[in-house]
């Protein structure tokens, strides 16, 4: 992380736009990719689809805690890890629904969505590339986004292998894989801002 001294008077100006950019992208993301899930019975697709709306959530807070000191960057994280934790149990419910109802989804939406989703995350990603040195609340918005990216493209792979075999178990298992990348990242994100809210209350502890 960069000492708060790096950090120029105009980076939570930045902060905002990229954002503001993102959030936009990924609540249009959402709805095109969920709308897709439902109607090719995708898991996978859903599975990227709540974790687009997820990150539209991660992004508002992000926003609000922009400029607010480490405390509430801290909790914004926190908040976002707690997000990634929840999704990752709700895929987990979706992916026994499917072996429940045995639909084989269809491979052609599937795959015409994940190759819009996956540029879109790309460009996502690549805005907060730019700001994820700034502090914990831009990192973990980082994190959001590269999930994002390694999502879809499990999509894509799930499929290819679809198409290839008739079958929806590749994806099955790509949403379980996406389930296990966000409850590892949820981890590491709580874990983080775990330490930095310590660091910010115990200043604040010895002051009385």
């Amino acid at each position: 992380m960069k000492d708060c001294c790096e950090i120029r008077a105009d980076v939570p100006e930045r902060q905002r736009r990229v954002l503001q950019a993102v959030l936009w992208i990924n609540s249009g993301m959402f709805v095109a990719e969920f709308a897709a899930g439902l109607l090719a019975d995708s898991t996978a697709l859903l599975a990227d689809a709540v974790d687009m709306l997820g990150d539209a959530i991660v992004y508002a807070f992000s926003l609000y805690a922009v400029g607010r000191g480490g405390l509430w960057q801290a909790r914004s994280a926190l908040l976002k890890g707690l997000i990634m934790a929840a999704f990752g149990v709700g895929i987990l419910i979706e992916v026994a629904l499917k072996i429940v109802r045995g639909i084989v989804p269809t491979a052609d939406v599937m795959a015409g969505v994940g190759v819009v989703a996956l540029t879109a995350n790309l460009f996502c990603l690549y805005l907060l590339w730019r700001r994820k040195g700034d502090d914990i609340n831009m990192a973990s918005a980082w994190v959001c986004s590269r999930n994002d990216v390694v999502a879809n493209v499990g999509v894509l792979l799930a499929a290819s292998a679809v198409a290839l075999i008739g079958s929806a178990w590749p994806d099955i298992v790509v949403g379980l894989l996406i389930a296990a990348l966000f409850g590892s990242s949820a981890i590491n994100v709580i874990r983080g801002a775990t330490r930095e809210l310590q660091s910010a209350v115990e200043p604040a502890g010895r002051t009385l």
